[in-house]
Formats: structure tokens, C-alpha cells, sequence
């Protein structure tokens, strides 16, 4: 049997533009200010993104164009390029902070996100190395914020 509720760690999502982008000056991002953008992010269903669950969807905001692309890589390419927007955790953006291509701006969302979560056996939490994995992975996660 798996256990899935196991949280590694909790995160927030930031908003990354580039640089030259208009929304790159403001103090905070809200859903409204996705209405007219491309939003570039990850070929899975939209309701299983964070920045639709918990800001889009919720305010019933859409963006007006939608580019799906598969790796973290060429979305902060495009991004830099001034093609788009995104938003990822905060912890995968962290070491682009003082990178002059791009803008990070905290997104004006009430919660802290859970996850991701750990899908282990039902006995092996109970295992000292694994408990001492999900340690460490939160541990990891949570200087990858601090960065």
C-alpha cells in the first residue's frame, strides 16, 4: 500500500517576467494582471497548476494566450525574451533573483502551497532512512528560498 500524504515541503509561487515587460515594476502581481498576457507553463490541465488553482480559477481569470512548453529551461528562455510570463515556485526560481533578464515579483495569494508530497510505502515511513530522505528534502527546499 502507498502513502501520498507525506509533504515534503511548503512553498510560494512567484511571478517571472523579463526585465523589459511593463508588469516587471510592480511591487505585486494580481490575477487581474494576467487578463491580457501569454502565461507560459507546464503541458499539464490547467486546474492542476498552482497558478491557476489558487489565482486564476479562483478570481475567474484567464490569460489571453496560453503557451505550453516542457522545460523549465526554455520557458525562462522565452520568458527572457520578453514572450511571455510565468510563475514557479519559489524555491525553482531562487538562483535568478540577481539575474539582470528577469524580474521576480511575489504573486498576491493568500497561502503558502503544500506539497510536493512524497508517495512512500506505508511501512517505510516508519524506516529511519527514509525518514532521514524527507528530512533532507525539506531541508534542501528550504535553503533553495533563502537563496
Amino acid at each position: 500500500m502507498l502513502d501520498f500524504k507525506t509533504i515534503l515541503f511548503d512553498y510560494k509561487l512567484d511571478f517571472v517576467a523579463s526585465a523589459k515587460h511593463p508588469l516587471s515594476k510592480n511591487k505585486w502581481i494580481e490575477a487581474l494582471d494576467f487578463e491580457k498576457e501569454t502565461l507560459i507553463n507546464y503541458p499539464v490541465e490547467t486546474s492542476r497548476l498552482d497558478v491557476f488553482s489558487q489565482l486564476l480559477i479562483p478570481n475567474k481569470v484567464e490569460p489571453e494566450h496560453n503557451r505550453q512548453v516542457e522545460l523549465t529551461s526554455i520557458i525562462l528562455l522565452l520568458v527572457a525574451s520578453d514572450r511571455g510570463l510565468t510563475v514557479l515556485p519559489n524555491w525553482m526560481v531562487a538562483e535568478f533573483r540577481n539575474n539582470s533578464n528577469y524580474v521576480i515579483v511575489q504573486l498576491n495569494t493568500k497561502d503558502t502551497i503544500r506539497g510536493p508530497f512524497a508517495t512512500t510505502g506505508t511501512n517505510c515511513l516508519e524506516k529511519p532512512f527514509m525518514r532521514n530522505l524527507i528530512d533532507l528534502a525539506g531541508q534542501e527546499a528550504g535553503r533553495l528560498q533563502k537563496v
